[in-house]
């Protein structure tokens, strides 16, 4: 083994899953050569902090601060880039395709907005861009819709795929805080950034929902027409509601394949607390993927981290070097269906989606209330599965309500919702949080 040339990996970045990807190579090199069928091993190394990355990988290979001495060093078979966002990273990928090396990839975000030009210009080189780690860190959940499910037509996905706001979510649910407070505790305990727009805002769980509705539907990278919502307005008094009504609150990354076309959606949804997704604690990660043939099948695991990651990112070098030889045109396509076979089916705006819903209302407790809200739901072709009327506040004289209703589409809901606030029993506006069964 140890005789046959081995594959010279460029490093783009060495932070921490560059730190744990190279740490984890050297760790198993034995393990990994066994698997690959020759030795993977870092050749080059490039890192703003040249410092810190010489005192990690030593004299074990090269390092120097000029990433673009990397994609266009002949030496180099494969790039990986970990150095995130979307401008430097893009044009570094786009270089190494040029240059003719594979690529592997953790940046979902360069994927989600440039996956679609990416993908082009590495099957017009013979090359192969590979992002297991884009999604759940070290869940595999692409090379299962890409090749363990191949034989099913997917019906629909729905994931736990951002570990920061289920932390959250966990946190306000178990010690009834205040979404500002468990913030302030996943910041304290490293799960949130310091700015953390892109996690509580669903922009991160949007760029990872855009690349599973790609692979699972054989559709192009659309994430401008995602429909994104984060947890920013989420009550703790919603999240104790829906536990009393057998739910738990997560941020659900949801496609699903319609006859008009694909919703893809990332927003706060109630789940039944029976279901295996709702019990998703902490910062862990979970995919639901329900195909035609197989049925539902979950994915769970460590969806960040160093070492988590590094799995994902090494399993990809490990498939780029078994593929290296192999005829281009007969290796794994970016997004599993062959490129001329992508479809272009619409993405569904909001408004088309179809779930079920959970409505607060502030009522003023007098008779006839309950009377005029039903009958206009009913107008809007909305049934009521599930109620549950708070006991009026003492001398204040009104009372929520919680409603959970059947599946409507959501216009449906909106227009009733709309109709409801404009009562002149109605406290405040409804609270409407979305609900998805996963049957």
């Amino acid at each position: 083994m140890n005789s046959i040339q081995p594959v010279n990996v460029g490093l783009l970045g060495i932070g921490t899953v560059g730190g744990g990807t190279y740490t984890v190579l050297a760790r198993n090199a034995e393990e990994i050569a066994r698997r690959a069928g020759r030795p993977i091993q870092v050749f080059i190394v490039a890192d703003s902090d040249i410092d810190r990355a010489r005192a990690l990988v030593g004299d074990s290979c090269q390092v120097t601060d000029e990433p673009f001495a990397v994609v266009t060093d002949p030496a180099v078979d494969v790039v990986v880039e970990l150095i995130g966002g979307y401008t430097v990273a893009r044009d570094l990928v786009m270089r190494a395709i040029e240059n003719g090396k594979h690529v592997v990839t953790a940046n979902k975000a360069l994927l989600a907005l440039y996956g679609n030009e990416i993908f082009a210009a590495a099957q017009q080189k013979g090359v192969t861009v590979a992002f297991e780690a884009a999604v759940a860190g070290g869940v595999p959940i692409i090379k299962a819709l890409r090749e363990g499910l191949s034989a099913n037509r997917i019906e629909w996905v729905a994931g736990i795929i951002n570990g920061t706001t289920n932390f959250i979510l966990s946190e306000m649910r178990e010690k009834d805080l205040p979404f500002a407070d468990a913030l302030s505790e996943a910041q304290r305990l490293g799960y949130a950034e310091a700015d953390p727009t892109f996690d509580i805002e669903g922009i991160d769980a949007a760029h990872k929902t855009t690349l599973i509705a790609a692979i699972a539907f054989g559709i192009p990278v659309q994430f401008d027409k995602a429909y994104v919502e984060g947890i920013t307005k989420l009550e703790a008094l919603d999240i104790r509601y829906a536990g009393q009504l057998g739910y738990r609150i997560k941020l659900l990354g949801v496609t699903k394949r319609r006859q008009d076309g694909v919703e893809l959606r990332v927003h706060p949804a109630l789940v039944p607390e029976k279901r295996l997704l709702a019990n998703v604690e902490g910062a862990m990660n979970a995919v639901l993927v329900k195909g035609d043939a197989v049925g539902a099948t979950l994915y769970y695991g460590k969806g960040a981290g160093a070492e988590p990651t590094a799995s994902a990112v090494i399993a990809d070098l490990i498939d780029v070097t078994r593929a290296a030889t192999t005829d281009p045109d007969n290796r794994v396509p970016h997004l599993a269906f062959q490129p001329d076979q992508l479809h272009d089916l619409a993405i569904l705006p909001i408004e088309e989606a179809e779930t079920a819903f959970y409505l607060r209302l502030t009522v003023e407790d007098r008779p006839g209330v309950l009377a005029d809200i039903t009958r206009i739901l009913a107008d809007e072709g909305i049934s009521i599965d599930a109620m549950l009327q708070k006991e009026p506040e003492e001398g204040k004289g009104i009372t929520d309500i919680i409603m959970l209703t059947h599946v409507c589409r959501e216009k449906e809901a909106n227009a009733a919702i709309r109709k409801i606030e404009a009562l002149s029993s109605i406290r405040n506006y409804v609270t409407k949080i979305r609900l998805e069964n996963l049957q």
